[in-house]
């Protein structure tokens, strides 16, 4: 039996991201993978000189601690910047014609998306009156304070879309944290985005989106690049069992079965797995985390000629209301948001579909996905040919849904986690799923977990950055 520091069971973004800062704190760390490969549902495809990405694309960021580590990591000379205006344009679909987004306050109410009624409410904001439910809906929350036009037209498709939600399920405390404090404390979401802007205009944290030169494979490579830390792949945890001053793991391997002792385990698994390895241990624990949902999400990327496409293509691409009755979510204008996409003269499309609001296309075949995808495209985009190439993504559990009383679902999680010293929960079914909240999330964790590794007195080492209350380890926010 081997002694390790930290043991992280999982090699996605969230495992090796906690990897990475205790690196960074000169924290000895091991990353188990089951697959053959790190990244987890992120991986870049290069193929005739097109660049695919098999999950997430781009970063959107505004932590310091993300900035930090594209820093100390060596990324900021990678990083891609997505393009300003008008290139970054964005459209929402309505009655079957694609419609901009206006950016601005003055857009916003002259803009045809919304109708007068729903103008005039949507100017009534700061009047509504505050309150609502702790277990409130996305859908109470933003139809309560904005109405029930913006809740269809413009919220809706960003929670059934890029977070695969429904907005009638889904828990507001959990998936607009920043929107629900706002009302908690100025009793107005327009009074507290302009105090905001008033009290911390020198600090406000600036919005950057952006991907890598070589895709988002450049930041895989770059945490799992960690001093300190070591990567097996093809390690299969099968039993985790309480030891004295820590943890018994055992894996099966490509050597065979292997059982080391560690200080700390890190479970960076999605939830029903976490929740099959710790059945036997934690019963209660095992049930909360069974609870939570998966949505089924199906990425079709199609190459065409630039000729066959008559739209400008002016943006970066669309997202779809459930008024719509589509199952395409969404859909990004690759070759146009990142240069070095697709060849000269082509265009690459990245389509989404499913997530809670078609869990069908679960099912579905992939050339069932790619005739949707061609379907709800063509009419939009003008496109009177086929795609010359196509690849499909599949991801049956694509995203946690964060519905029904979730942050209470969250708190009963940590509360049974106090039960058991030294194991740790670090995946996107809680504190958000971006990268920016998984990378953010992971250096709060790993700053808790070297308070019990540190010697006494020792102080958080990571240069530039606070050292938070332990507490802040295990907030949950998306």
């Amino acid at each position: 039996m081997s002694d390790r520091d930290a043991i992280v069971i999982g090699g996605g973004v969230s495992g090796l991201s906690v990897a990475w800062w205790l690196g960074q704190a000169g924290v000895a760390s091991e990353v188990w993978e089951q697959d053959g490969r790190l990244g987890g549902k992120i991986a870049t495809r290069e193929a005739d000189g097109y660049v695919t990405e098999r999950a997430a694309s781009l970063m959107l960021n505004f932590r310091p601690e993300v900035s930090r580590m594209l820093t100390a990591s060596g990324l900021d000379a990678s990083r891609v910047m997505c393009p300003g205006p008008p290139a970054n344009q964005r459209y929402l679909v309505q009655r079957g014609k694609l419609v901009p987004v206006p950016s601005r306050l003055g857009g916003l109410i002259r803009s045809p998306l919304w109708s007068l009624g729903g103008k005039l409410r949507l100017l009534a904001e700061p009047f509504a009156p505050r309150g609502g439910r702790p277990d409130e809906s996305v859908s109470e929350f933003v139809s309560r304070r904005l109405g029930r036009e913006l809740l269809e037209k413009a919220m809706e498709p960003y929670i059934g879309g890029p977070l695969a939600s429904d907005p009638d399920l889904a828990s507001a405390q959990a998936v607009l944290p920043r929107l629900v404090a706002l009302e908690r404390r100025y009793g107005s979401l327009a009074f507290g985005v302009f105090a905001h802007k008033v009290l911390n205009r020198r600090t406000a944290p600036v919005h950057e989106v952006f991907s890598f030169r070589r895709g988002m494979a450049d930041l895989i490579d770059a945490l799992a690049s960690a001093p300190g830390v070591s990567f097996r792949t093809r390690h299969t945890v099968t039993q985790l069992e309480p030891a004295r001053s820590g943890w018994r793991v055992t894996a099966r391997t490509p050597e065979g079965e292997r059982t080391f002792r560690a200080s700390h385990i890190v479970l960076s698994v999605p939830a029903p797995r976490a929740a099959t390895l710790l059945h036997s241990l934690d019963h209660e624990l095992a049930q909360l985390l069974r609870g939570i949902e998966y949505a089924p999400v199906t990425v079709v990327h199609l190459a065409f000629d630039r000729a066959a496409v008559r739209h400008p293509l002016i943006g970066t691409g669309f997202l779809v209301p459930r008024t719509e009755n589509a199952q395409l979510t969404g859909c990004q204008w690759v070759s146009n948001v990142f240069p070095n996409r697709a060849p000269l003269g082509k265009t690459l499309l990245a389509c989404y579909l499913g997530g809670a609001r078609a869990p069908e296309t679960r099912e579905w075949n992939d050339n069932r996905c790619i005739d949707a995808a061609i379907a709800g495209l063509a009419p939009l985009l003008g496109i009177d040919a086929a795609p010359e190439q196509v690849w499909v993504d599949r991801h049956d559990c694509a995203l946690p849904l964060y519905h029904g009383a979730y942050s209470g679902r969250l708190r009963a999680i940590m509360e049974r986690l106090k039960r058991w010293p030294g194991l740790q929960l670090a995946a996107n079914y809680r504190g958000g799923i971006s990268i920016r909240d998984r990378i953010g999330e992971a250096y709060a964790l790993a700053q808790s977990m070297h308070v019990g590794l540190a010697p006494r007195g020792a102080r958080w080492p990571v240069a530039g950055l606070p050292s938070l209350p332990i507490c802040a380890a295990h907030r949950s926010s998306s």
